[in-house]
C-alpha cells in the first residue's frame, strides 16, 4: 500500500497563526468601533464658514440644545454653537469622517468636548 501524505509540521504553526490573526483582528475591529469620536469646528474657521455650517447642520438635525435656555447655549459664541451643531449632524449621520468635513473647517477628535451641562453626543 502507498504511504499517506502527512501534513507538514510547519503547516500547524501557520494554521494556528491564521486562527490567532483572525481572532485578534476581530478584537481590534471591535475596539476601534468602540472608540467614540466627536466633530468640532476648527479654531481657524472663519465666522462666515461657521455660520454656513451652523445653518446647514441645523437644517438637518434639531439644534434645540444651542437655543436660548438650552444646555449648550453658553458660551454664546458662533464657534461654540457651530461646533455643537456640527457634532449633532456628525453623530446623526453615523460618525463617518466625511460627515465632519464641512469644507475643511472641522476636526474629528477622540476627546469628549462636553462641558458643564452641554453633552456632545
Amino acid at each position: 500500500m502507498g504511504r499517506r501524505a502527512q501534513p507538514s509540521a510547519s503547516l500547524l504553526p501557520f494554521s494556528l497563526g491564521l486562527v490567532l490573526l483572525y481572532f485578534t483582528a476581530g478584537i481590534t475591529v471591535r475596539v476601534a468601533e468602540a472608540q467614540k469620536t466627536w466633530c468640532i469646528a476648527k479654531p481657524s474657521a472663519s465666522n462666515e464658514i461657521l455660520a454656513q455650517n451652523l445653518d446647514y447642520a441645523c437644517s438637518q438635525v434639531s439644534c434645540a440644545v444651542i437655543q436660548k435656555g438650552g444646555p449648550c447655549y453658553y458660551p454664546d459664541s458662533l464657534v461654540s454653537r457651530a461646533a455643537v451643531a456640527m457634532n449633532l449632524y456628525y453623530a446623526y449621520s453615523g460618525r463617518h469622517a466625511w460627515n465632519c468635513y464641512f469644507n475643511n473647517s472641522a476636526l474629528v477628535v477622540q476627546s469628549d468636548p462636553s462641558y458643564g451641562s452641554c453633552t456632545y453626543y
